[in-house]
């Protein structure tokens, strides 16, 4: 039971959502084809490898036993039925307004919580295919790998030996206690200090915050999805222009979309900084228990009201370069990190008021997902758009997903569709803002 015990991350993430805030991840997947029947096609082949992928095949059962209670555990589901999870929808001419829609469906907590929808196109020369992970089950890489495994196989470049460590047995342990007894000590005076730190960084966070309505929302339990490509050498571009990073240009681009979109909904953009989550993943050592997601982040402020687009993208550049410096395990936004000091029973009971305070620690969430640069196929059909989807905290109106896939940029944009009605005015900023920094370099 040990090693399929939840991380105290993977725990908070099971425990916070509720119908109207499901903790699941995306990704809408668009697939070129020639052929009106390459949807249904599709939709065989992933239900026939599913049953072949044993991470597909876990599922959350809860833990109520001394040292774990009030945990939860991933378990072979012995009724495992990939029919339950792959589903093939009537033909439509907007994958993103029906995949807006399934992103609004809870995952059944009794199966495996993943899904795969299959969505042909009208037009019959593509089809869409949109993953679902609960974040407990997977997070971007572990979702990545999972759905790789259903996908077309590709070759990847073989990986040397890896080194492996000679097992201890029980008595060497016992002998080694005493000499780590002081830095055990030493990591937990420094951890106390750590957490203390981050509260102190979030209080200070909320301080003199004037957030924008349009980034906050009552739970209507909707969801509305967008999707923007760019070409990574404008990107490239603008970054040997003006300096920083690719990730620097990119969350720039989302605040001034932000101040563009704003502008056209007539609202003022004076004073609003809001607060951008950058999300960071720390992976945990292999052979630690329990194993799974181990989140941090960045936090930043975006400058929506400044209107020079340059120096936007040196104050994100700034602040990213602060975050960096002061490393992820500082810092307001590594709040996330103190799930590892809560039991397990503190998740269950605390999760629903973890998940609501969420808009107390950011006001917009914007992450990367890391993708292949290989060329994925699904029935011999070439994956040429993808669209990662994050989840929607509680009272908070817009997330941001950004993923780079074979010299483009797909930006993923789920947002709440009573608060955002125009999230396809938004995503259009998002395009405009990027050509504006582009002619803006060439001045």
């Amino acid at each position: 039971m040990t090693s399929d015990l939840l991380a105290p991350l993977d725990l908070a993430f099971w425990n916070m959502e509720s119908d109207r805030y499901p903790m699941h991840l995306g990704a809408l997947g668009v697939f070129a084809t020639h052929s009106p029947t390459a949807g249904a096609h599709a939709a065989d082949l992933l239900a026939a490898r599913a049953a072949a992928v044993p991470g597909l095949r876990m599922r959350i059962r809860d833990v109520w036993q001394p040292l774990a209670f009030g945990g939860a555990t991933r378990e072979s589901d012995p009724d495992f039925d990939p029919l339950n999870h792959v589903r093939l929808h009537a033909p439509t001419s907007d994958f993103q307004a029906v995949a807006g829609r399934l992103m609004e469906r809870p995952l059944e907590r009794g199966r495996p919580p993943w899904e795969a929808h299959v969505l042909p196109g009208e037009d019959g020369v593509s089809f869409a295919v949109l993953f679902k992970f609960h974040h407990a089950l997977a997070d971007g890489l572990r979702a990545l790998k999972l759905a790789a495994g259903v996908l077309d196989p590709v070759d990847l470049p073989e990986r040397g030996p890896r080194a492996v460590e000679p097992p201890r047995d029980l008595l060497s342990e016992v002998r080694r206690l005493p000499g780590r007894v002081p830095g055990l000590v030493r990591g937990a005076l420094s951890d106390a200090g750590r957490a203390m730190d981050i509260g102190a960084s979030l209080a200070r966070s909320t301080l003199g915050m004037r957030p924008s309505s349009a980034l906050t929302s009552a739970p209507s339990g909707t969801r509305r999805t967008a999707g923007v490509v760019l070409d990574i050498d404008d990107v490239h571009r603008v970054r040997k222009t003006v300096g920083g990073t690719v990730n620097d240009v990119l969350i720039a681009v989302v605040a001034g979309a932000l101040r563009r979109w704003l502008e056209e909904r007539g609202d003022s953009t004076e004073g609003v900084v809001p607060r951008a989550l950058i999300p960071v993943s720390r992976r945990r050592p292999r052979g630690a228990q329990p194993q799974g997601n181990r989140l941090s982040g960045y936090l930043i402020r975006l400058p929506v009201d400044d209107a020079d687009p340059f120096r936007r993208l040196d104050t994100v550049r700034t602040a990213m370069i602060r975050n960096k410096d002061a490393g992820p395990n500082r810092g307001a936004g590594a709040v996330a990190l103190l799930a590892d000091h809560v039991p397990a029973l503190g998740h269950r009971i605390g999760g629903p008021l973890v998940g609501q305070a969420a808009r107390l620690w950011f006001d917009i969430l914007v992450t990367s997902v890391p993708l292949p640069g290989l060329g994925l196929r699904l029935g011999g059909h070439q994956l040429s758009e993808v669209y990662p989807l994050a989840p929607l905290a509680p009272g908070q109106a817009l997330a941001v997903a950004i993923s780079t896939y074979r010299g483009r940029v797909h930006y993923g944009l789920v947002a709440d569709a009573e608060a955002v009605p125009d999230l396809d005015v938004f995503a259009r900023a998002v395009r405009d803002e990027v050509r504006g920094l582009v002619v803006a370099c060439e001045v």
